[in-house]
């Protein structure tokens, strides 16, 4: 079976071999391609003789997007045995080829990662067009695996240790110039058909081509790892990675694992402890998290999964921002990036122009990393106009409010802008707790009203929550969807409430840390526990980035809120001590200079050490796992609330929003893929001992309790 796979021989002899696998818009390495690519060998191998060289092309805009993940993720431990045979089979085909004795090129005319750049390997010369669109890397890491098609092989012996790991372990994708000065690949094209004729004067200049790593007398670029220098790094880079990770991400171990002991042998054993290593990590749970929510629940999104598919698809042209603080300055940025027009105002001219120079400021980095030209900055820079007139916002099709978290300022603005933008445009509402149904009464087309969450620092943060209030209308969230994916950024989309998904749930996190602080447990454990299952930051520290008297304020507006809707809001462990960090002690947060933690001009921050004397109880032992799980269950039973009062309507918005916007513990696959891969009813009797022991905020919701019943994850 060929079909994936044209096969053309020219006058020279030379055979190109052109991937088109059928039905794709990329060629992945799916049962259809690996039979096409073993049977296309065979028939080189059968005709050798009258072949002079061989040419790997792709018929797609890619060159080869990777392997199949549909398969990988659906391989359980128990078929261990028969992955490994599969895998092994699979690479088989890509060494007969490149110990033939014919030369084999790669014509790379875009993206080729994972797979893709290991067939690349594969080959004896590597061309690439020299274009923006063509990526180069070994992404797997990201993903909880590694490299198994040689890549981690192949890696080590063309590059050397210290060289590869910078790719088998960061994952990161470089453009064709860097890829040439690293030595992964060997030529750079104009175009496709000066791809094609270098390729061709590479194989007629090198008839006897051999992979230098099967030369006699090879020697690994950097040495062995029984050489002093390299044995030495071997000996420090777990103890570095265990930082990063805590132990959390088993790939980057199996990585180091997988090259150094494959650098101390025969190549063919290299790659059979290649693909040990990479079946353990397909079989195991972790990956198979990352890649349902990081790959398929994340393409899903950006496919439009969450937008309402009736609408036709639209591009904003111009944007007006409402308040050009750092939410705006940012907000403006990213849309300018983007190739958008901004309008940015402010209550002053000076104050929309600062705004501005927060974009200037970040291109001006990019510019003296020779990452963009200075034409390029200037355009960007030109897309933003800086105003303190209202009038400006004419033609804005998209306007967004950027201004403080006070209802009466936003209604204000809200009604200036109004008057001018255009008459068909929507209006969106850059809040983090505030309701948008309430906010969109100040609005005269509360259809054409919708919230949009951007999150801090916005040129970094990948994820917008968009908030549909009660009136907002299909075509609205259509089109703030588009926006959002205009700006590269993911959406994702809930319906509204108080605190909408991210930041209530997020909320729940500080909280916790702030209640075990309060109870006696030692911050230093607190912080340390919360690093240990995967967080970015503790919450100790995430609320001193915050600001408390930032928290306070939204408490207290919750808090009138609620009273004004006949309610109360009781006055918990978690807010008395907020209270006292502010009133008692002076100590705000990190834009104070003082807050959990002590900040020194010069140095690194560090707890303040009375919090040990004033609120540490020896007598409080908790155990650890304990401290570790408390953290990450309230965060996913407040997702799972969420998802019960449909504010969130999918299981991948949640798993998304809480890895992307809350930083949870990306091993997991986020908040619900927590609780699945716990298991349902373990979660569920987990979470009734923690409400037994540790309150009422533990408590399983009745959504918890009828799928634990059937024990069936949440899908």
């Amino acid at each position: 079976m060929t079909e994936a796979i044209r096969f053309e021989k020219d006058s020279d002899n030379i055979v190109t071999l052109t991937m088109d696998l059928p039905g794709q818009g990329a060629n992945i390495m799916n049962k259809t391609f690996n039979d096409a690519y073993k049977a296309i060998v065979l028939r080189i191998e059968q005709e050798a003789d009258s072949i002079s060289g061989i040419i790997i092309a792709s018929a797609k805009k890619t060159f080869f997007a990777g392997g199949d993940l549909n398969d990988l993720i659906n391989i359980k431990a128990e078929q261990a045995s028969e992955y490994f045979a599969e895998i092994e089979a699979l690479k088989a085909p890509m060494r007969t080829l490149e110990t033939l004795g014919k030369p084999v090129v790669a014509a790379i005319n875009g993206a080729a990662l994972g797979g893709g750049l290991e067939i690349c390997l594969a080959c004896h010369h590597r061309v690439a067009i020299d274009t923006p669109k063509t990526k180069l890397g070994l992404p797997e890491v990201g993903l909880g695996l590694l490299p198994g098609g040689g890549g981690v092989a192949r890696m080590v012996r063309m590059l050397g240790l210290e060289a590869a790991f910078k790719y088998l372990l960061e994952g990161k994708q470089v453009n064709p110039q860097t890829a040439l000065k690293d030595g992964i690949i060997d030529e750079l094209a104009s175009d496709a058909e000066d791809m094609m004729a270098k390729a061709r004067a590479w194989i007629l200049a090198n008839p006897q081509a051999a992979q230098s790593f099967d030369a006699k007398g090879y020697r690994m670029p950097g040495g062995t790892p029984l050489s002093p220098k390299v044995a030495q790094m071997l000996a420090m880079l777990p103890s570095i990675l265990r930082k990063k990770t805590k132990g959390c991400y088993p790939a980057p171990e199996k990585i180091i694992a997988a090259a150094a002991e494959g650098a101390l042998t025969d190549f063919d054993t290299a790659c059979r402890i290649e693909t040990r290593y990479f079946v353990e990590l397909t079989t195991g749970q972790v990956a198979k998290n990352m890649i349902g929510t990081l790959w398929f629940q994340l393409n899903e999104i950006k496919a439009g999964g969450s937008r309402p598919q009736q609408i036709p698809k639209y591009t904003t042209k111009q944007v007006g921002i409402l308040g050009a603080g750092m939410m705006g300055a940012g907000i403006a940025y990213s849309s300018a990036i983007a190739g958008i027009a901004v309008v940015l105002k402010d209550v002053s001219l000076a104050a929309a122009e600062k705004g501005k120079a927060y974009s200037e400021n970040l291109l001006q980095k990019k510019v003296s990393r020779q990452r963009m030209s200075q034409q390029k900055m200037d355009s960007i820079l030109a897309l933003i106009t800086p105003t303190e007139n209202a009038a400006d916002l004419k033609g804005c099709d998209l306007v967004i409010e950027a201004v403080f978290e006070n209802r009466d300022l936003k209604a204000k603005v809200t009604q200036e802008a109004e008057q001018f933008m255009d008459k068909e445009g929507i209006f969106a509402s850059n809040t983090s707790t505030l309701p948008i149904t309430g906010l969109a009464e100040a609005s005269q087309h509360a259809d054409r009203f919708i919230g949009m969450h951007f999150f801090s620092p916005v040129d970094k943060m990948p994820l917008v929550e968009i908030i549909v209030g009660e009136k907002t209308n299909d075509e609205t969230l259509a089109r703030a969807f588009d926006y959002v994916l205009q700006t590269n950024k993911t959406p994702i989309v809930v319906n509204d409430s108080r605190g909408f998904f991210t930041s209530r749930t997020f909320t729940t996190y500080i909280n916790e840390g702030l209640t075990m602080l309060a109870e006696g447990v030692h911050p230093q454990v607190i912080e340390s526990a919360a690093l240990q299952v995967g967080m970015p930051i503790g919450p100790l520290a995430i609320q001193d980035e915050v600001s408390m008297n930032l928290s306070r304020k939204i408490i207290d507006q919750t808090r009138l809120d609620i009273e004004a809707e006949g309610g109360t809001l009781a006055v918990d462990a978690a807010e008395q001590l907020t209270l006292r960090m502010v009133d008692e002690f002076k100590r705000p947060g990190k834009s104070d200079g003082a807050g959990f933690y002590q900040y020194p001009a010069e140095g690194k921050k560090s707890l303040w050490p009375e919090l040990v004397t004033r609120f540490t109880k020896e007598e409080v032992q908790l155990p650890f796992e304990d401290i570790k799980e408390r953290l990450l269950f309230r965060m996913s039973l407040e997702t799972l609330r969420c998802y019960e009062e449909k504010v969130l309507t999918s299981v991948r918005d949640a798993n998304i929003g809480s890895i992307f916007g809350l930083g949870f513990a990306p091993w997991t696959g986020g908040a619900i893929q927590y609780v699945n891969q716990y298991g349902v009813r373990n979660f569920y009797q987990r979470a009734k001992q923690l409400s037994e022991q540790y309150g009422e905020r533990f408590t399983p919701p009745a959504l918890l309790i009828k799928q634990a019943e059937q024990d069936q994850p949440f899908e």
